[in-house]
């Protein structure tokens, strides 16, 4: 099941340097919650900035859902004490609130109550809090509140020029591309491994479900919370981030046109559904347009090709004009185990896992194929730690064993490990494999099996909230090392007269605006 890397892994042994200089990202989204653990109702708190311009510190969907951003970085150390630094400045900005740190929201109340992210008064401020309340009308507030950590990564130029014999970025973009298109295909084939160990979701809050009815087998504890006794990550269920109304787009994988093709149909189609619900009702705007998609991001994807846009460029455009510049890994669950919410661990085997999934062969995939991969991210996702769960290699043509699946691959990822840790020193990379390679053999490892114990015993509400506690006291005790208050102080000033600066520079009505942009 496992493709025959075994050449292309000889060709990395060769070649160390073509993996010097890899370049992340982390986000890490986090509820704000009062001291018992309710969604906090305050606004998003004046101390932090402007969210709509911060460089570090934003909003996703709510008012009360943070997403704290590191910038580009080589270094995983540096990256993660800065993810660190932004975690402690916000700790002690926002008073007696607590930092969720689990995925999946608890106490929550009907999800109309939820305050949508706000920014200000400029069109793209506008425009930003409509395609939530589009979100929210479409899929409904609560789903919007789940928390993920999303990993940007990106190879350096040297990998694409000693691989495929590019000059330069501009003018190697298609193979550079075919290349990230190509890490794509395998981890839509082989990226169950990441819920599979890092998995952090196995149940949900009674009050989550709204009282709507569910088809999965769910047991129940005595406080009202349901899990899967085998469940990794409902996160990512169709309970979690997922749209079903998304699944027929037929957007591939195999190149850039037709992947922006397949993009820009959606964003042009419109959809019965969204046409029910209608653009505005007694004066109040509903959604942006009635089409599949609002606008891009609005297609979920378990991973997606990214470059940096330019003023008023759209993600599509942006990767037609320079071609895939990083790709950003959307399967991470909040790890409890962490204050940040990520740790060391999984980045570096992360980095493991793409390098092998740019090196080994991956055919080109029909939408009808893609559509079958689900099906073992489902297994995992839903009964991943099941004894004898087999995982189907095709479209369902052969089954094997989870754990033969995962050790075989492991053992490709240790050579990857080898080599990674040759160009550093030491030994960080093949640790990391020496330990979650354990987790096959036994699944009480995993990091869904560790919380599920906690969350029998004390509820999803008391597991949360002693994580909560206890992170908020580390946080606020601890100095900044990389980042200074004055940087911060520095970056809140800057992004209100940001913010200012963009609302003074609008030119035509929001109506105008909107009609241009939908």
């Amino acid at each position: 099941m496992i493709p025959d890397v075994s050449q292309a892994l000889a060709w990395l042994e060769a070649h160390p340097q073509a993996v010097e200089g890899i370049c992340r990202g982390l986000e890490r989204e986090t509820l704000r919650v009062t001291p018992q653990g309710s969604l906090a109702t305050t606004g998003h708190p004046e101390a932090l900035g402007a969210a709509l311009t911060h460089k570090w510190i934003t909003t996703d969907f709510a008012e009360a859902l943070l997403e704290f951003i590191t910038p580009v970085d080589d270094d995983i150390d540096h990256m993660l004490t800065v993810m660190r630094d932004i975690h402690r400045y916000a700790a002690r900005q926002i008073g007696e609130e607590r930092l969720w740190p689990l995925s999946m929201p608890c106490y929550v109340e009907e999800g109309h109550d939820i305050e949508l992210a706000q920014y200000g008064t400029s069109n793209i401020g506008r425009l930003k809090t409509l395609y939530r309340e589009g979100l929210k009308n479409r899929y409904g507030a609560l789903m919007q509140t789940i928390s993920g950590v999303h990993f940007n990564f990106s190879l350096p130029l040297a990998f694409w020029q000693a691989k495929c014999g590019v000059q330069d970025e501009q003018s190697g973009k298609e193979a550079i591309s075919a290349g990230y298109f190509r890490l794509i295909r395998n981890y839509y084939r082989f990226g169950w491994v990441i819920p599979y160990l890092f998995g952090a979701s196995p149940a949900i809050c009674s009050s989550f479900l709204q009282g709507k009815p569910t088809t999965l087998p769910f047991e129940k504890t005595e406080c009202g919370m349901y899990y899967l006794p085998y469940a990794t990550s409902l996160r990512l269920s169709d309970l979690g981030y997922t749209n079903k109304s998304q699944s027929n787009l037929g957007i591939t994988f195999n190149d850039l046109d037709t992947y922006v093709a397949g993009l820009k149909r959606a964003i042009k189609t419109p959809s019965e559904e969204y046409a029910a619900l209608g653009l505005e009702k007694d004066g109040k705007l509903l959604q942006i347009n009635t089409n599949i998609l609002q606008i891009e991001n609005e297609l979920y994807a378990p991973i997606r090709p990214k470059r940096v846009t330019r003023d008023g460029e759209t993600p599509s455009d942006a990767l037609m004009r320079g071609g895939i510049e990083y790709i950003e890994v959307r399967s991470l669950d909040i790890n409890p185990f962490s204050a940040t919410g990520v740790d060391e661990q999984q980045v570096r085997f992360l980095d493991l896992f793409l390098i092998w999934c740019v090196l080994a062969d991956a055919p080109e995939m029909s939408s009808d194929e893609l559509l079958c991969t689900r099906t073992n991210w489902n297994r995992v996702i839903l009964e991943g730690r099941k004894p004898g769960l087999t995982l189907g290699m095709g479209c369902e043509t052969a089954q094997h064993p989870l754990p033969e699946v995962g050790k075989n691959l492991f053992r490709d990822l240790k050579r990857v490990a080898q080599t990674l840790d040759g160009i550093a020193g030491g030994d960080a990379y093949q640790n990391v494999c020496d330990t979650l390679v354990a987790s096959f053999d036994d699944p009480e490892l995993t990091y869904s099996a560790r919380i599920l114990r906690s969350m029998i015993d004390e509820g999803i509400g008391g597991t949360g909230l002693a994580l909560a506690e206890q992170y908020r006291a580390e946080l606020r005790e601890e100095p900044l090392e990389i980042l200074k208050e004055e940087d911060f102080s520095r970056e809140r000033e800057a992004s209100i007269v940001r913010q200012r600066e963009i609302e003074a520079a609008d030119s035509e009505s929001f109506e105008q605006f909107l009609a241009r942009n939908a």
